[in-house]
């Protein structure tokens, strides 16, 4: 991909390589699905969902999309390129169930980091009870 600045994630798509691009339209499709309350933006270069922090980045290349941080990545070892990136080749179909699974299960991470984080309710003092 050129690593000319795009200013949505429509401009990155569309600067993709022409392989590419039905990958990443396709990700962010199972994404969108996946995760339809996270805010879609752009950092670091790549599009990524916003839901209660990061919680998910895409990529397109010459050979390959890539999807990170991959978490727990159940059912989708062979494609486990790093610690945590997934690397899906252009001549192969997405696995399109397990990739949304894989978003939902981080969306769930999320809700239970929120809902750990909540501020304990006030006691109210003996002379209010």
């Amino acid at each position: 991909m050129s690593r000319a600045k795009v200013s949505s994630v429509d401009g990155y798509v569309a600067a993709a390589p022409d392989d590419a691009q039905p990958h990443l339209r396709r990700l962010r499709q199972i994404i969108n699905s996946a995760a339809p309350k996270a805010k879609e933006a752009l950092s670091y270069g790549i599009p990524f969902y916003e839901y209660r922090g990061r919680l998910i980045y895409f990529a397109g290349y010459k050979k390959h999309v890539a999807l990170y941080p991959a978490g727990d990545a159940k059912g989708l070892e062979r494609y486990l390129a790093a610690k945590s990136t997934l690397r899906f080749p252009l001549d192969e179909p997405l696995p399109v169930a397990k990739i949304g699974s894989l978003v939902r299960a981080r969306v769930k991470e999320r809700d239970v980091e929120q809902g750990s984080q909540r501020p304990a309710r006030a006691r109210r003092s003996a002379s209010a009870r």
